[in-house]
C-alpha cells in the first residue's frame, strides 16, 4: 500500500495512523495503515471585526498598551472587565513546558504539568514524512490546550546553516522544500486544536554566536530562494496565526523593529494577518518596534511595566509620538486571533488531553520512523539473538535523559525510555545484559558555570577517560558476545545560546569506541544526538552505526525495536554529514561566525547544494539512510515533455522492494537546469515521498511538482524567474545516489 503524501497548494494535508498497539509491543508484522482524513488550514476569520471595534472603544490607553507586553513570564495582558483574557503562552519544541512562575524562569511547582516528550524536530524531519510532522503537531497541540495555553511557541524552521549550530537540534532542515513541507502539515495541526503556532525565529537566525547583536547580510535572491520559504508557506499555505521575531539584526535593522521584513515582506506581500512576538528580551526601542510591525514584546525577568512596548508606549501616546490608531491596529490583531481560536467566547473551544498513552504512542511512530541506518557492513543489523547469551550496553547515553537539560525549553515528563531501558524491555528474559557507564559526563568547572549564557562557544568538556569506568567498559565487552554503545551528545552539550567549537564528540568517546572495538568487533556503535559530529574514524573501524536523536518519550523503546529488527529503520538525514567541518560552506567560506556583521558568502549553496556543487565527498550525504532491505527505481517517466509556466509535472516512477522483508523508502525527486543563464545548484530538492513496499512487491509512486518550483529569484526585477529550456529530473534515495533520471523542456 502507499504510504506517499501530497500537499497540494490547496494546503490538503493526509494524516495516517500506524496501527501499532498502544502498549508497543514487539511485532514483526508490516505496519498497515488506517484510511486517510483530510485536514486544511484555516484563515483568521475577519467576522468578529464589529465585535473587536466595540471592544477596543471600550478601553483605556493603559488597557490597551498592557496587551501589547508581557504581563508575566508566559503571557500578555487581558482586559478583564471587558472579557478579554491573558494570552497564554507556552514554549514546546520537545512537547509542553513546565509551567513557570509568573515573575521568574523557577518551576511554578504544579503536579499536575507532567507531559509527552516528542522527538526533537530534527528526528522529524529524519522521518521525512510530513503526515508524522502532522500527527506531531495535532498531539502536541491537544497538549497545549490541556494546560490552557493559547499559543505554542513552536516550529523553529530556521535553516541549518553550519553544523555547529547550537539549536540544530531544534530546528527541521538545511534544506528549504523539506522544510516548508514539515512545516505546514506541523503548524495546520497545532492549530487544529485551537491553539495558535507561533512560527519562530523570523528571520536569518542561523547561529547562536553573538545571536542578540549580529547583523546578517543576505543578498535577496539568497534569502528569497534559502531562508524565507518556509516561513512564506507558513504564511501563505498553513495560515500560520503567529510568528515570532528573531534576536539578531537584518540589514541593520533588528528583526523585532525591522520594516522590510515585518511590514513589507511578511504583511503587505504575503498578507499576514496574525499576531508578531518578539523573542525574550529581543526588543530594542518602542516606537520604531510597534510602526515597523511587531505587536507583543515578551522578556526575561525585570519589571514588566519597563518593557519598551509598557511604560515607554504609554508616555509615547500620551507625548503625541504614537497616535493611537495605531496602537488600535496591534491590539486588533490580538484580538482577532483570541477570537480565532475562541480564547475568548470559550464556546466549542478544544479541551484537549495531556500525557496520554495516544500520544506516547504518536511520539513513539515518529522516533521510529526518524532513526538513520547509516553503515550495516555483514549485516549485522538487525541483531540476531540466536546463541547470543549476553549483551553488554556501555556508554553514559544508555541511561541519558534528555527531556530537560542546557539551555532552553525542556518537557517535564513522567515517561523517557531510555536506550538500555528499551533492550531490558525487549531482550528475552534469557539473555543478560552488561552495563558500563563507560564514559562521564563532565565539563571544566570554569565554562560549566557560564552553561546557561549566551556564549561564544560551547561549554568546555572534559575528554579524559576515568580508568575505572574504562575499565569496567571493556571487561563488559570482552565478557560479553555482542556489545552496543551508545555514544553521541546530550542537551546539556547541544544547547540554545552556544554553538559547539568543533566536531569532536566530547567526553573522551571516540576513545572509548576505539578500545571497545578492539577487544569486541561485533559492536555496534549507536550515537545520540541533534547535530553532526566527525565520525570518520568510527565509521571506518565499526560494522554497524547508526543515528538516533533527542528521541522523545518512547525513543528508547523505538531504537531497540530498530536494533532487533522490530522496526525497519526508513530515516533519512535532514543534513549533510561533512567528512571535515572545512569542507562545510559557512565554515569554507570563512562566514561564520563573524563578528559584528555575519555575511552569508556562499549564498544560495547551501548544505548538500554546496557539496554537490562543489564535488566535495561528505561523510554521509543529505537525504542518506540504509534499510534492513533493498529497493530498485523502474520506469521513471513524466506525463509530458514539454511543460509552461504554471503547469504541473507528474513524475511516475516504480519502486521494487529486492529484498526479504518490508520496509519504506524514501524516493527523493532532484532537479538540475545545466543550461541556466545565472548560477544554480547542481540540483536541487524539488520533491519526495516515503512509501512502503512489501518484500518482493512493487509499487507505482507520482510526484507531481508545479513548474514554479523550479524558477530562481531574478534580482534585477525582484521576481521569480523560470527560465526556458531543458530541465533534469533525477530520482534517488539521497542527493549523492541518483538511480535515474529523465529530461524535460520549458518552453
Amino acid at each position: 500500500m502507499k504510504t506517499a503524501i501530497k500537499i497540494s497548494t490547496y494546503l490538503i494535508v493526509f494524516l495516517f495512523i500506524f496501527s501499532c498497539s498502544k502498549e508497543m509491543k514487539n511485532t514483526n508484522k508490516p505496519e498497515i495503515y488506517s484510511s486517510k482524513e483530510i485536514y486544511k488550514s484555516k484563515e483568521i476569520s475577519l467576522e468578529n471585526d464589529t465585535k473587536i471595534d466595540s471592544l477596543i472603544s471600550l478601553m483605556t490607553i493603559e488597557e490597551k498598551i498592557g496587551m501589547l507586553h508581557g504581563n508575566s513570564m508566559f503571557t500578555s495582558g487581558g482586559v478583564e472587565r471587558l472579557g478579554i483574557p491573558e494570552l497564554k503562552m507556552a514554549d514546546g519544541p520537545l512537547g509542553i513546558r513546565e509551567e513557570i512562575s509568573r515573575n521568574s524562569w523557577a518551576n511554578a511547582g504544579w503536579d499536575n504539568d507532567f507531559a509527552t516528550y516528542y522527538p526533537a524536530a530534527g528526528a522529524v524531519a529524519a522521518t521525512w514524512n510530513p503526515e508524522l510532522s502532522y500527527t506531531f503537531g495535532n498531539s502536541v497541540g491537544q497538549e497545549a490546550r490541556a494546560r490552557d495555553k493559547d499559543m505554542l511557541l513552536s516550529p523553529a524552521i530556521n535553516i541549518i546553516r553550519t553544523p555547529l549550530g547550537g539549536r540544530t537540534y531544534e530546528y527541521f532542515t538545511e534544506d528549504p522544500f523539506l522544510n516548508k513541507k514539515l512545516a505546514v502539515p506541523f503548524i495546520i495541526g497545532v492549530q487544529d486544536n485551537d491553539v495558535m503556532a507561533c512560527v519562530k525565529h523570523f528571520a536569518v537566525n542561523n547561529q547562536e554566536t553573538n545571536r542578540g547583536t549580529v547583523d546578517v547580510l543576505v543578498d535577496e535572491r539568497t534569502l528569497r530562494e534559502i531562508y524565507l520559504p518556509a516561513y512564506e508557506a507558513a504564511v501563505t499555505e498553513a495560515n500560520a496565526y503567529s510568528l515570532m521575531g528573531a534576536y539578531n539584526k537584518f540589514r541593520g535593522d533588528y528583526l523585532c523593529e525591522n520594516d522590510l521584513m515585518l511590514n513589507k515582506i511578511l504583511r503587505d506581500e504575503w498578507g499576514f494577518k496574525g499576531i508578531i512576538v518578539s523573542d525574550w528580551a529581543a526588543v530594542h526601542s518602542t516606537v520604531k518596534s510597534l510602526e515597523n510591525g511587531l505587536d507583543i514584546e515578551m522578556g526575561t525577568p525585570k519589571p514588566f511595566n519597563e518593557y519598551f512596548l509598557a511604560d515607554k508606549l504609554i508616555a509615547a501616546a500620551k507625548a503625541g509620538e504614537i497616535s493611537e490608531e495605531e496602537i488600535n491596529k496591534h491590539v486588533k490583531r490580538i484580538l482577532r486571533v483570541l477570537f480565532q481560536v475562541k480564547a475568548i467566547d470559550g464556546i466549542n473551544r478544544t479541551k484537549g488531553s495531556l500525557a496520554t498513552e495516544e500520544h506516547f504512542q504518536d511520539s513513539y511512530n515518529v522516533a521510529a520512523e526518524a532513526i538513520v541506518l547509516l553503515k550495516n557492513e555483514k549485516n549485522v543489523l538487525p541483531l540476531k539473538l540466536e546463541g547470543i547469551k549476553s549483551i553488554a550496553v556501555i556508554g553514559n547515553n544508555a541511561t541519558k535523559k534528555n527531556a530537560l537539560g542546557g539551555f532552553g525549553a525542556g518537557v517535564k515528563t513522567k515517561r523517557e525510555i531510555t536506550p538500555l531501558e528499551g533492550l531490558q524491555n525487549r531482550l528475552p528474559e534469557g539473555i543478560k545484559i552488561n552495563y558500563a557507564e563507560g564514559y562521564l559526563e563532565r565539563y571544566s568547572k570554569n565554562e560549566n558555570d557560564k552553561k546557561e549564557e549566551v556564549t561564544l562557544h560551547g561549554p568546555t568538556t572534559v575528554d579524559e577517560l576515568d580508568a575505572l569506568k574504562l575499565e569496567e567498559a571493556l571487561d563488559a565487552a570482552k565478557n560479553s558476545d555482542i556489545a552496543v554503545i551508545f555514544a553521541g551528545s546530550n542537551r546539556d552539550y547541544e544547547t540554545e545560546a552556544s554553538d559547539r567549537r568543533d566536531l569532536s564528540l566530547p567526553f573522551g568517546q571516540e576513545t572509548l569506541i576505539e578500545k571497545v572495538l578492539e577487544v569486541n568487533p561485533n559492536t555496534i556503535v549507536v550515537m545520540i544526538g541533534g547535530a553532526p559530529f566527525d565520525l570518520n574514524n568510527i565509521k571506518e573501524k565499526s560494522y554497524a552505526l547508526v543515528w538516533s536523536w533527542f528521541n522523545g518519550s518512547e525513543g528508547g523503546n523505538a531504537l531497540a525495536d530498530v536494533i532487533l529488527g522490530n522496526i525497519n529503520p526508513s530515516g533519512k538525514l535532514p543534513w549533510t554529514m561533512p567528512k571535515n567541518l572545512m569542507d562545510s560552506p559557512a565554515h569554507a567560506t570563512n562566514s561564520f561566525p563573524g563578528a559584528e556583521t555575519v555575511e552569508y558568502k556562499e549564498g544560495i549553496l547551501v548544505g548538500y547544494r554546496w557539496f554537490d556543487t562543489k564535488n566535495i565527498e561528505p561523510l554521509y550525504p543529505f537525504g542518506y539512510g540504509l534499510s534492513y532491505t533493498n529497493f530498485e527505481i523502474l520506469n521513471l517517466n513524466t506525463n509530458k515533455d514539454s511543460y509552461k509556466e504554471d503547469e504541473i509535472i507528474e513524475v511516475t516512477f516504480e519502486i521494487k522492494n529486492i529484498g526479504d522483508i518490508d520496509g519504506k523508502e524514501v524516493a527523493q525527486l532532484y532537479v538540475s537546469n545545466p543550461e541556466s543563464s545565472v548560477e544554480r545548484a547542481a540540483q536541487e530538492l524539488k520533491g519526495f515521498q516515503k512509501v512502503f513496499v512489501k518484500n518482493g512487491l512493487t509499487e507505482k509512486v507520482t510526484i507531481r511538482l508545479n513548474t514554479k518550483e523550479l524558477a530562481y529569484f531574478n534580482e534585477s526585477i525582484n521576481e521569480w524567474t523560470l527560465e526556458k529550456g531543458n530541465y533534469i529530473l533525477k530520482i534517488g534515495n539521497s542527493s549523492r545516489n541518483i538511480l535515474a533520471e529523465v529530461s524535460i523542456n520549458i518552453d
